[in-house]
């Protein structure tokens, strides 16, 4: 609670210091350049996102952020209202480049649905072996440790795992219908599980610093679970 305090302080700190310097640069002969404000704000964003990603949300720092980019710290609140509202952009953003990959996979024709899911998990499991289980997913990552914390956030991030759930039903559901999926439950239900599942398995590779987690995960859900019913 005492951090959280020291926290809030700094921040309106930051946030007097920036307003203070914005009068100063509206009565001087500067004009912004709109494309460096935007490459600004991106590169922020993906900072944000590399050090939320391994120190989670309460240990990130606007200070380290802003440093990694260059960017002087009372200009953070010239793109962003709070902490809180950085951290809404960066789940905006992981979410949108997330789903675009995602997609691609999961509604790639020249393979069945179950191969679909297969790939999936083989793309996901060597980005963690590349990062040597460091890292896991932004998301997982956000949603254990603010479920109680933050209430804006914790919604934010439930609308997010709501549409993975829904594309990964998508996927299911035809693999159903084809008859490679078993249809003892529902797409949607297996769908949640499958995600479940699988950031479980990827929240356990982490702390074991070694992938077994998501092999068993994967050896379980596809030789076992996905063909209930069969």
């Amino acid at each position: 609670m005492e951090n959280r305090k020291l926290d809030d302080w700094s921040n309106l700190l930051d946030k007097v210091v920036y307003l203070s310097s914005n009068v100063i640069y509206r009565n001087s002969s500067v004009t912004p350049r709109p494309s460096t404000k935007q490459n600004t704000k991106a590169e922020l964003l993906k900072a944000g996102t590399d050090i939320m990603m391994v120190k989670g949300y309460s240990n990130t720092g606007i200070a380290e952020v802003l440093k990694s980019v260059g960017v002087p710290k009372g200009s953070f609140y010239y793109y962003f209202e709070s902490k809180e509202d950085f951290a809404l952009e960066i789940i905006a953003d992981f979410d949108e480049h997330y789903r675009e990959e995602v997609l691609c996979v999961l509604r790639d024709q020249s393979m069945s649905p179950l191969s679909r899911l297969k790939k999936y998990c083989k793309n996901s499991k060597e980005k963690l072996r590349e990062k040597q289980c460091s890292r896991g997913c932004l998301i997982g990552n956000l949603c254990q440790e603010m479920s109680s914390q933050s209430d804006v956030l914790r919604e934010r991030l439930y609308q997010v795992m709501a549409k993975w759930r829904d594309i990964f039903a998508a996927c299911i559901e035809e693999g159903q219908i084809q008859g490679e999926i078993g249809k003892d439950f529902e797409a949607s239900d297996l769908a949640e599980f499958f995600l479940s599942g699988w950031e479980g398995a990827v929240m356990r590779a982490k702390t074991t610093q070694n992938l077994k987690p998501v092999d068993t995960f994967q050896e379980l859900m596809f030789d076992g679970i996905l063909r209930k019913g069969l």
